[in-house]
Parts: C-alpha cells; structure tokens; sequence
C-alpha cells in the first residue's frame, strides 16, 4: 500500500511545478507569435520590447485576474454558473467606461478605470441584493438574473453611445482583444495582480463566506464585510480588464468549474491553479486569434465566447443528469 500512496503523492508534488512550466513554455511561446518578423535586428529587438513583451503581460495578468474574479463570484453566490459575464458585472463596468468618456473626456486612463471600478461594484451589488429578495434561488435561476441585468444595463450603454455618437469607439473599446496592447498603455493592469494577491491573504474568509451567512458567523468572520471586500475586488479586476482590452467572456467560468472539478472547492488550494488555467486558455486563444487569418487577427473575445458558451452547455448538461 506504501508503495502506491509514495508514487501519487509524488505526482501531486510535480503537477503544479509541471504545469507552471508548460503554462511559461506557452507564454514565451506567444512572443514569437505575429505578422512582423523579429529576426530583423534592432527593429526586432525594439518590437519585442514595444509590443510583444507589453501583450503577454497583459494576457498573463487580465487571465489571471478574471478567472480569479470567477472563482470569487462562485464563492459568494454559491452558484457556479456565475462570473462577472453573467451577473451584468462586465456590463456595469462598460457603463462606467462610458460615463467617464462622456463626462471626463480628457480624463487620465486612471479616472476611467476608477470610474469603471465604481460603476462594477454597484452593479455587482445590485445583482446580490436582487438575489437576497428572490426565494426560488436555484443553480439556472441566478445566473438568468444576472444574463437579464446585463442587457438591460447594455441596452442603456448602447442607447447613450448612440445618442452620443461614440457606438463606434464603444464597439472598438470592448472587442476584447490586445492588438492595441503596448508600452505605455497596459502598465494600469497591473492593479489587477494586487487584486490577485489580496484575494489570495483573504482565502479562508472568502471560503468561509461562501458557506453562508450562519455559518460564516459561527466561525467568526464578518459576513457583511467579507460580502463588501470580495464584491470590490472582482469590481475593480473587471474595471480595470475593462478599460485596457475590452470584454473576456466565459474566462471566469470555465477555469473555476474546470479546477473544481478535478480538485474540489477549496479555495486556496485551487488558487494557483485558477491562475494559471486562466493565462493558459487566454494565451492559446490570443495565439489562435493571431495564426488562424494571418496577418489579420480575431479578437480574444470571439475565441473565449466559443469555448464558454461550449464549456456552458456542458456544465447545465451534467447539471441536468444530477438533477
């Protein structure tokens, strides 16, 4: 019996090291991926710097820190049909963007992301407090709520830019993609990683949260506040993901169900690798988007839809077979 527990355990202990590596072959794979040949000198050297070192961190921190928002909004909804897509946080966060260009339009990329932020977390917090108010609260009911708060907060969007003349530029804005990705824009995002870490020290209370509200008292953690600091951390992820390469749709489910199911719920045990599920399919799906039509590109967004809406489908699927 020894003999089999030593080698599993072992296997346990290199998975993590095994798939930090393939994600980092992944992600030095992606600054050689692209239209301009970097094998042209100083030209080459100057585009690695000026673009491709700028887009892959983007891609490391934007997937990480939306699959960790995911993973967060499963916790304190207990539902795993949700992520900042389907409860209208991304929609909200839109709003925000746009009320900063209206209002603020030679505002720094700082004050649209506050904005954003801002405009995320009441959004976020509307969506709760409509859930405390509805009794028939099951796995399919919640995430319809949030998919029907979003419309209509994006038909509103959609109204203003319209009526504002900037549908254009909110289209472009919220494609979702980093072609526009490079030095001297993308350094905001790196807020998102802060995000990252302070979810990471709050594991336990988040955990703790997410088992309810009696429970979560019990054991002594504050659920209001507890309810409060992880609404404002997804707020701010989403805001400020937002505000430098658009949407990301789906990355906050798939990761989170994908982890769960192999390795359970426990949060800071899956953290690392919600992390690093969320920057691998971003950089396999940004890689995807630049090779399949070169030397055009498809946006992230079109890419991670496909492939959400798949990994949806089969999550109700294996919903319905429990049921």
């Amino acid at each position: 019996m020894t003999d089999l527990i030593a080698p599993a355990r072992t296997r346990r202990r290199l998975a993590l090291p095994v798939a930090t590596a393939v994600v980092a072959a992944l992600v030095v794979c992606s600054l050689f991926v692209g239209v301009y040949d970097l094998a042209e000198g100083e030209l080459g050297a100057e585009m690695i710097w000026i673009t491709r070192v700028p887009r892959t961190v983007a891609l490391v921190l934007a997937g990480c820190a939306m699959a960790v928002s995911g993973l967060v909004m499963q916790l304190l909804t207990q539902n795993r049909f949700v992520e900042p897509t389907t409860t209208g946080t991304t929609e909200w966060s839109a709003l925000g963007l746009l009320a900063a260009v209206l209002l603020l339009p030679e505002s720094p990329l700082f004050v649209r992301m506050l904005l954003a932020s801002v405009a995320a977390f009441v959004g976020t917090m509307v969506f709760l407090a409509i859930l405390r108010r509805i009794r028939l609260r099951t796995s399919l009911i919640v995430p319809l709520i949030g998919i029907m708060l979003g419309a209509v907060v994006s038909s509103f969007t959609t109204y203003l830019a319209v009526s504002t003349n900037t549908l254009q530029m909110l289209g472009t804005w919220f494609m979702g993609s980093f072609t526009a990705v490079v030095r001297g824009r993308y350094e905001v995002l790196w807020v998102v990683g802060i995000v990252v870490v302070l979810v990471a020290i709050f594991a336990d209370r988040l955990t703790a949260a997410s088992l309810g509200e009696d429970i979560a008292t019990t054991l002594g953690v504050n659920y209001g506040r507890v309810l409060l600091l992880g609404t404002a951390l997804v707020a701010v992820a989403t805001g400020v993901t937002t505000v430098v390469v658009g949407f990301l749709p789906f990355l906050g489910l798939i990761v989170p169900n994908l982890v769960s199911m192999w390795r359970g719920d426990n949060l800071r045990a899956n953290l690392p690798w919600v992390c690093l599920g969320g920057v691998a399919i971003i950089v396999v799906c940004d890689i995807v988007g630049r090779v399949i039509r070169m030397p055009f590109e498809i946006p992230v967004s079109m890419i991670l839809g496909v492939l959400g809406a798949a990994v949806f489908i089969v999550l109700l699927l294996r919903q319905r077979a429990h049921v």
